[in-house]
């Protein structure tokens, strides 16, 4: 969707919001006393439960509650967030929305975020998987730079497993073999513990993968995991061909983070690798991709 056809279709408050009524509607909408059944009552934009008379706004139980920005601005803002790899910052979207408050555009791009992590959290990783760790520059505070920490644990930089599908293809007349990437994952490490490496193998791959690593000692419990563990030195043809698509997505993102956003804070970085992974999971969806957001929006799931 170019800037033409989303202002075309969303170029008002009162078309956001049947937009809006429309995929909720699609998904359904459930009353605090379990009941599906309800009456729209368009004067107040609400539902009413057919069962117990208990009305449910249209944001009700979206991750537009408690939100005091229009539709327009979140249809707005998802339209920016899906529109370009690059994506906006809050303080971006703040300026050419014109809008005086900055809080509740980070509350808002911030809760899309976490929808679009919410999403992908439900699905696991399968067949042949690349696993590594990057190291990502984060906001640091004047008493930890002091410290000077370097290695493992530097100050100023947070590691992120990174891992993705990375099937090797071969055809069957000339021999000829090629990589074709599917879907990645980001995940936050809080140590560097082989303990919090094995808890994000058991929550992002399926125990049947084939599992491709460097030879980390964090990652000698990978193979009670994981169908089979292969591990290689790390080194330059490791980084290039075993591991490629993995050091492909740390580079990308960390060129993306560079780019669009200053000094990311440790406890939200794993918000903005969300976006970058979702995006990069539905690269083909094109302008199926908002909608997609909108979706997230209703259900935290997208």
């Amino acid at each position: 969707m170019n800037l033409f056809s989303f202002t075309a279709n969303f170029g008002s408050e009162e078309s956001c919001r049947l937009h809006f009524k429309e995929e909720r509607d699609k998904i359904g909408v459930q009353c605090k006393c379990g009941s599906k059944e309800h009456f729209w009552i368009k004067s107040r934009w609400s539902y009413e439960c057919k069962k117990c008379r208990s009305r449910i706004s249209l944001r009700s139980g979206t991750i537009m509650q408690s939100s005091n920005l229009s539709f327009l601005v979140w249809y707005k803002t998802m339209f920016l967030l899906t529109a370009t790899k690059k994506g906006f910052s809050s303080k971006e979207i703040q300026k050419q929305f014109g809008l005086k408050r900055y809080e509740p555009v980070w509350s808002m791009v911030h809760k899309l975020r976490k929808a679009m992590g919410n999403r992908d959290a439900r699905y696991t990783l399968e067949g042949m998987i690349e696993f590594d760790e990057g190291y990502f520059t984060i906001e640091s505070t004047e008493i930890e730079q002091e410290k000077g920490i370097r290695g493992r644990g530097a100050v100023g930089k947070s590691n992120v497993a990174i891992m993705t599908e990375s099937t090797v293809l071969e055809d069957i007349e000339t021999g000829e073999k090629s990589n074709q990437c599917r879907y990645f994952k980001a995940k936050v490490l809080t140590d560097h513990t082989s303990e919090q490496i094995n808890q994000t193998i058991k929550e992002s791959i399926s125990e049947k993968s084939i599992l491709f690593t460097d030879k980390s000692t964090s990652y000698i419990d990978i193979a009670d995991y994981v169908e089979i563990h292969i591990t290689e030195k790390s080194n330059k043809e490791t980084t290039t061909e075993t591991l490629r698509w993995v050091h492909i997505a740390i580079s990308n993102a960390k060129r993306n983070f560079l780019g669009n956003f200053h000094k990311i804070k440790g406890k939200y970085l794993q918000l903005y690798l969300n976006e970058f992974v979702y995006k990069l999971n539905r690269r083909y969806f094109e302008e199926k991709l908002f909608d997609r957001l909108v979706i997230a929006s209703i259900t935290g799931l997208g």
